[in-house]
């Protein structure tokens, strides 16, 4: 079961909690698990989120697998310039 840890501001919508352990086989599936967990936190789901997955950052990541035991960040998008 994958780690998720969620940071900013994100934890005000799960009710503090920072840390959750999911079944998803991909980034699409955890937000969607994420979301039936938290459906405060649905909506922020899709907005500029980048994901880091065992420490390897990717943006627009739905279709990123996510191994059984992975450790998965969720954080502000990263913009370059």
């Amino acid at each position: 079961m994958a780690r998720g840890v969620l940071t900013g501001n994100l934890r005000k919508f799960t009710g503090g909690e920072t840390e959750v352990e999911l079944e998803a086989g991909n980034v699409r599936q955890l937000f969607r698990a994420l979301g039936e967990r938290y459906p405060n936190l649905r909506p922020h789901l899709e907005e500029s989120l980048a994901v880091a997955i065992d420490g390897q950052i990717y943006q627009d990541a739905w279709f990123e697998p996510i191994p059984p035991d992975a450790e998965v960040h969720l954080l502000p998008q990263i913009a370059g310039g």
